[in-house]
Order: structure tokens, then sequence, then C-alpha cells
């Protein structure tokens, strides 16, 4: 990449290039954003953001645009979002939310209105959820979480309800999970995970379970569980062959799940393994040139996986590609 960044984020635009945007690196926090272009395996630098912002999250619009949201910006949480537009490459501000917030998610429904969730502001954890509606361009609030809970995750299940889970409250870590329903705008409690966790993943299998790896308590953990929305229980399954938090796992094509990097007391990863659904087995796979954490994982329409950025001992500005044909 062009600038050294973590914390950042990577999304995958219609047109298959990756727009990886903001984070901080020992300069501070970032405006600049930049793209690569898998053809080429080049990166371009493309205009900045207006504000710049870490811990933020970003989602792929309907329409093709991203919309950046929240985060943090020289110690404070923004409420301010903004559009990035592919065809023209600019930025522009849109709606702001009613609240700041940072550690929250954000899920692009069915309906291509995006829910943003949780988060903190300022020391309070955040119950608080509110809609983005692209063709207004304007937050409006919805039903509360049954909960607070900050760095949490979300997943899309295939009924398009929202599957919140995990995620901390004044340094307690949760196990509780909750569901969305965007039909009813209201929140009801799922089944327990058997640990609490912080900083963990939360993938979408293809068979519609949900698959949660690593995270962090009073521990590092190696354990894996699995939700079945059909019936909204949690089960065990196969423990990784490494504890981990702060680690990536992208769904590939053939089903697995492949987590990279991430963070074990202090010291971060360049390990790689491979979660297989059929047999519910973990193996190692090759590792990084680097080892990181805070980084991106994107699958690219090639079929290969970029890991891009993240820290170790410095920030980092390399990229990785990890094929799995």
């Amino acid at each position: 990449m062009n600038v050294a960044r973590f914390i950042h984020t990577a999304s995958k635009l219609s047109n298959g290039k990756i727009l990886v945007a903001g984070g901080q690196n020992s300069d501070g926090r970032l405006t600049s954003a930049e793209l690569y272009d898998p053809l080429t395996e080049v990166w371009t630098t493309t205009a900045s953001m207006n504000t710049a912002r870490y811990g933020h999250t970003a989602t792929l619009l309907s329409d093709g645009k991203v919309l950046v949201v929240g985060g943090y910006s020289h110690f404070e949480p923004l409420s301010s979002a903004e559009l990035f537009d592919p065809l023209t490459g600019v930025w522009t501000t849109t709606g702001s939310m009613s609240i700041a917030r940072h550690g929250h998610t954000a899920s692009l429904l069915a309906d291509g209105k995006v829910l943003v969730a949780g988060g903190t502001s300022r020391g309070v954890y955040l119950r608080g959820a509110e809609l983005y509606d692209p063709s207004t361009r304007l937050w409006i609030n919805t039903g509360n979480l049954t909960t607070e809970r900050y760095a949490h995750t979300a997943v899309t299940l295939k009924n398009g309800k929202i599957l919140v889970l995990g995620g901390d409250v004044m340094a307690v870590r949760l196990n509780s999970t909750e569901l969305y329903d965007p039909s009813t705008k209201l929140w009801t409690n799922s089944g327990s995970m058997k640990i609490g966790r912080v900083r963990h993943t939360a993938s979408l299998l293809l068979n519609g379970k949900v698959l949660v790896t690593g995270g962090y308590d009073v521990s590092f953990f190696s354990s894996s569980e699995l939700y079945d929305p059909s019936t909204e229980l949690w089960t065990d399954t196969g423990d990784m062959n490494s504890a981990r938090d702060g680690h990536t796992a992208s769904v590939l094509a053939n089903g697995k799940v492949l987590v990279i990097g991430g963070d074990r007391h202090g010291i971060h990863l360049n390990s790689v393994e491979l979660y297989d659904p059929l047999t519910e087995l973990w193996t190692n796979a090759s590792d990084m040139n680097y080892s990181r954490y805070g980084h991106t994982a994107t699958i690219l329409t090639n079929e290969k996986v970029l890991v891009a950025g993240g820290t170790n001992s410095t920030h980092l500005n390399s990229a990785e590609l990890y094929s799995w044909t």
C-alpha cells in the first residue's frame, strides 16, 4: 500500500477493486484511501475522506457506493458518515447518526438500508441502533438492543435477520446473543454462547450456520462454536490450533473458513488456519510473510484473499495474497 495503516476498512467494490480507507499509523488518524486492482496487483491513491477516522465501519450499498460510519478521530468518537462513489472517486458527507459511536457494527439489510448497532460513546456503552436510508441519506432510530455491547460482531442470516453476538460491557465479556428482525424492527434474545467473547469473529457458513472463533476474556481462546438459526442453539466445534483474538475469518467459495493472524498474549501472529465444516476440524495453512494484527482480509473475484496492513512491532503497508486453488 502507499500508506501504512491498521484498524482500517477494506471493501470490495462492484468493479472488483478493493477500497482501503482510514485507520491509523505512527502519524496518527488517517483520512487517506487507496484502491487495489487485482488485475494489475497495483495500489493507487484515491481521494481522501473528509474526516480522519479509525475503528469505523464500511458498508457496500446496493448502488455500489461505500458508506463509512463513525469510528474515532483525535480522541473523540464520531457521529459523521460519508459516501465513496467509485464512478467519480469522490467522498461526500452524508447524514450523521444521532450519537457518536465506535466499536459498533453495520449490516446491510435486504431493503438496502444499513443497520448500525451498539458501540460506545465517550465511555457510555450503547444499546441504541439506527437505520441509514440511502434514498434520503438520513438516519432514524430503530429498536434498542436488549443489552449494551461494544466490540461485538454481527452476521446477516439467510432469513434476513441480523444476529448480534458477544462483545464487552465495562470489561465484562458477553456470551449473550440477540436477533434483529427488519420486518418488525425489534430485537429478541437468542441462545447464549458457551463463553463470553470479545475481539472474536463470526462467519455465515454456506449451510446457514454461524461459526464463531477465538476472542478474549481473561485468556485467549482457541475454541470455536456453531450457531444453528433453526434451533437458536450453540454447540462446540473443533478448536483452532492457536488461540487468538483480533484475527480475520473469511468464508471461501469451497465452504471452508480461512482464519488469519491476530494476537495472543501480546504476540502478533503470522499463522493461518482452515476450518472444514464437513469434518469440523482445523488444519494449519501456510504462514504469512508478516505477523499481523488489526489487518483486513478480503476475498477477491479471482479466488484469492488479499491481506492488507495491520501492525506487529511496526505499522505495515505491506499486502499479501493467499490462494486456495
